[in-house]
């Protein structure tokens, strides 16, 4: 793995779930027995973006780009394989495979089973979360798959350059095709705030940190600041729940509709990559990766965007903390599968392994 990947899956990362549980109880306690603050930390915001959440959104994405090497996308040449596909299933198939599976089960198959009033904003928030690859967490994801670092790290920053350009007319396409009225003003507002202007910090202060302190200094930083990353989407999560609390304890079962569209969306676009990167005789090494970029969302961004697009209350940004509480143990079962089918993959005749 590259120097500036975790070498392993932090205390964090591995009990995510498990947290994420727990501010699901804390926000939904305190959302009912102190709504006073939370209505007041909802009324916090200018041009319909919410202040503190912002401040929390930044905490959480700018640690997590400091791993982002932009000086990495010459070695996409390297790849062309795996990155053409992977590339295939982020921009072509993942957010119009989300789309039409939110329409089919939220849109149609659950539709008697859940709030009518809230219908297409649960299509909404799950758009959002499935119109962006994973930055962040797939580095853990491609070590524990014994994936190739220099795909891994060339990949994903690839991804974020074209997801500066590509996020906002793909999810108002699609959220267009919802029937849903676009916002165009708070989406491009929102891909500023939380793509455009947390790139362009974190790649000011890596470029610092390497100067003055070299790659050592950079993963002394990201040691210190990941923790904050993830302590800061948990009190997001925690201040969701809070306004969310009320239609939660009503309908427990919403969560669990909600998880369907999501769980079929990773497996299908991890296993499609899989399959096409064995078609096209790429090494398991990058295949891996490859499938396990393809079927990851970067739910921080969805869970941001989901806010100022339709509200703390919304059941846009419930859908988008629905792929939350499920992301680490989906794509843990992820990396379980390509790992156990590595034998399998590498008898195609043309899978060539990779020397390393």
């Amino acid at each position: 793995m590259s120097e500036n990947a975790p070498a392993k899956m932090g205390f964090f990362e591995r009990y995510l779930t498990v947290w994420v549980g727990a501010c699901i109880v804390v926000g939904i306690a305190l959302g009912h027995f102190l709504p006073g603050p939370f209505q007041a930390i909802g009324r916090a915001e200018i041009a319909q973006v919410n202040l503190p959440v912002a401040g929390l959104i930044w905490l959480m994405i700018i640690p997590m780009l400091l791993k982002i090497d932009f000086g990495a996308l010459h070695q996409v040449r390297e790849h062309w394989r795996g990155i053409g596909v992977t590339l295939f299933i982020n921009w072509a198939v993942k957010p119009f495979s989300m789309a039409v599976l939110g329409w089919l089960f939220i849109g149609w198959l659950f539709r008697d089973m859940l709030p009518a009033g809230q219908i297409e904003s649960y299509i909404a928030g799950l758009i959002l979360l499935g119109a962006a690859p994973c930055t962040a967490m797939v580095f853990v994801w491609s070590n524990l798959s014994d994936g190739e670092p220099h795909f891994t790290l060339s990949q994903v920053a690839l991804n974020d350059t074209i997801m500066i350009f590509a996020f906002a007319p793909i999810v108002g396409l699609l959220l267009g095709l919802s029937a849903i009225v676009v916002p165009w003003q708070t989406l491009f507002l929102s891909v500023v705030l939380y793509i455009v202007v947390p790139v362009l910090v974190a790649q000011v202060m890596r470029k610092r940190i390497l100067a003055t302190a070299g790659e050592a200094g950079l993963a002394r930083t990201l040691a210190v600041v990941q923790p904050l990353s993830l302590a800061a989407l948990l009190l997001t999560l925690v201040m969701l729940f809070g306004f969310q609390g009320e239609q939660i304890i009503a309908q427990p079962t919403v969560i669990a509709l909600l998880a369907v569209p999501i769980l079929i969306q990773v497996y299908f676009n991890s296993g499609l990559a899989y399959l096409l990167n064995r078609k096209f005789g790429v090494a398991h090494c990058v295949a891996a990766p490859s499938a396990l970029i393809g079927a990851s969302n970067f739910f921080e961004l969805a869970v941001a965007a989901a806010i100022s697009l339709f509200g703390f209350e919304s059941g846009a940004a419930l859908a988008t903390v629905v792929g939350v509480l499920i992301e680490v143990p989906v794509m843990l079962s992820v990396v379980r599968i390509v790992n156990a089918s590595r034998d399998w993959y590498e008898k195609a005749p043309n899978v060539v392994p990779v020397k390393r």
